[in-house]
């Protein structure tokens, strides 16, 4: 799928292109059994070098491979560098947390049909689904539209930017951007939920708010391989995947349960290494120099 961050061909649009505001982070486990927080949200962020509006954006979302069929607008969002954005989403009607100190609590839920949805905010699937930054509110049909700034897929059930299966969040974590490359897999980890608002201070345009090449399995102990040629993980893993920076599958774990990984026939690269531990995704990048 295709995502505009950069300069497109439609004046209309320019100041949306050039404003690199982008979806950072999406939590769709809220009020899901086994989450403590009481809403699903979705975190913005501009990563560009100047101060940048959305006014007259739309978030849109669609589970699966359904088409998008809600969406809300935004307020005129203006977005300094490095500065994100947390907006509240809909609730699966459990938790107990509420969402400490949301720039935006969406309520107005339009359907793509003229009527309103009774929901207060999007309600986002925690296991797959689909989540479009637009900059008006014409329905996306195509990740070609005009009007995409961001379009981010999540999920083993959809298809990404890029190739290779996804990877599913849970009820406490997030799906979290990393980079911002062509293709969803090797920008995006599973990422415990890291809640920051407009007031939080990083004072970076870089997309990470925090380090997410955590793990509490120690997942990866090696993440940078130079001299030696394996990586090394702390614990048993299943099912370990090696995707590379366009989101294809270059390695698996020749059993379906691992401790270490032979990096020997792999070029130097950055990559993306997925797996799971205790049934729980898990993912990190590593650097093979």
């Amino acid at each position: 799928m295709k995502k505009i961050f950069t300069l497109i061909d439609f004046v209309s649009f320019s100041v949306l292109a050039q404003a690199q505001i982008i979806i950072s982070e999406i939590y769709g486990g809220g009020g899901d059994a086994g989450s403590t927080l009481k809403n699903d949200y979705i975190i913005l962020k501009n990563i560009g070098t100047e101060t940048a509006s959305l006014q007259g954006a739309t978030l849109q979302y669609a589970p699966s491979n359904k088409n998008f069929a809600q969406y809300h607008t935004l307020p005129d969002i203006t977005l300094s560098p490095g500065q994100s954005y947390l907006i509240q989403e809909g609730s699966g009607g459990g938790g107990t947390t509420d969402l400490p100190a949301p720039d935006f609590m969406a309520a107005n839920i339009m359907n793509f049909d003229g009527s309103q949805s009774s929901s207060e905010g999007l309600d986002i699937d925690r296991i797959s689904g689909r989540v479009v930054l637009a900059g008006n509110a014409l329905q996306v049909i195509s990740p070609n539209d005009p009007q995409i700034i961001d379009l981010v897929n999540y999920g083993s059930t959809v298809r990404f930017a890029g190739t290779g299966a996804g990877i599913t969040p849970t009820a406490a974590t997030s799906f979290k951007r990393m980079e911002n490359t062509p293709s969803n897999v090797p920008d995006f980890v599973i990422a415990p939920a890291s809640l920051v608002n407009s007031m939080s201070i990083n004072g970076s345009t870089t997309i990470a708010d925090v380090d997410v090449n955590y793990s509490k399995f120690n997942f990866i102990v090696n993440p940078f391989v130079k001299d030696n040629n394996d990586i090394v993980f702390g614990g048993e893993v299943q099912n370990v995947k090696v995707y590379d920076e366009f989101g294809q599958v270059v390695m698996t774990s020749p059993t379906k349960i691992s401790h270490g990984l032979d990096l020997t026939e792999l070029p130097k690269g950055k990559y993306t290494v997925t797996g799971m531990i205790n049934n729980a995704p898990v993912s990190q990048k590593i650097v093979r120099d």
